[in-house]
């Protein structure tokens, strides 16, 4: 295995795509998250509301390092994290079941660079975020349940993500 260095991550090249995580309630599914995004490559995680944020040694303890590496930033308010983002040409993204969702799976090259939002393990995206997107995307479920954890859902999809903007979809 090619494990690149603190510092080779650090000034690797990063995939066009941020992750907004809104309300989260378990730092380990915040510290999940975290490695996650360090394994996949992207640009940067704004945590905001209250989700917690590092130090913490619940996140550190599923993040195992990765929140020292990924670029993360804090905003109280989501709309303010997503008005920015916006302003920089970013397509916001959340992921959520919901009225008028598509696939996940249905992004193209040409969405780049994007953020995807995700929300708290109980209540989802709440309806005034989810009016500041651009589009909602959803992980098609085939079983009894209707939803996946949140960080595995933000895993499914930021991987899917990487793919596409790699080029190999």
């Amino acid at each position: 295995m090619n494990r690149l260095s603190v510092e080779q991550y650090a000034a690797a090249p990063k995939h066009p795509v941020f992750l907004l995580l809104y309300n989260i309630r378990s730092m380990w599914n915040v510290g999940s998250m975290f490695r996650t995004a360090d394994a996949a490559g992207i640009e940067k995680m704004i945590l905001c509301g209250y989700t917690a944020t590092p130090p913490r040694k619940e996140i550190a303890k599923t993040a195992l390092g990765a929140q020292d590496t990924v670029p993360w930033e804090y905003y109280a308010d989501p709309v303010d994290a997503v008005t920015i983002l916006k302003e920089c040409g970013v397509r916001i993204l959340a992921l959520e079941i919901a009225t008028g969702s598509v696939p996940y799976t249905e992004i193209k090259a040409a969405d780049f660079p994007l953020c995807l939002v995700v929300g708290n393990e109980v209540e989802g995206i709440e309806p005034r975020l989810l009016n500041c997107c651009d589009h909602v995307l959803e992980i098609p479920q085939y079983g009894i349940k209707h939803s996946l954890n949140v960080a595995v859902a933000a895993g499914v999809a930021l991987f899917e993500l990487v793919r596409i903007v790699r080029g190999n979809g």
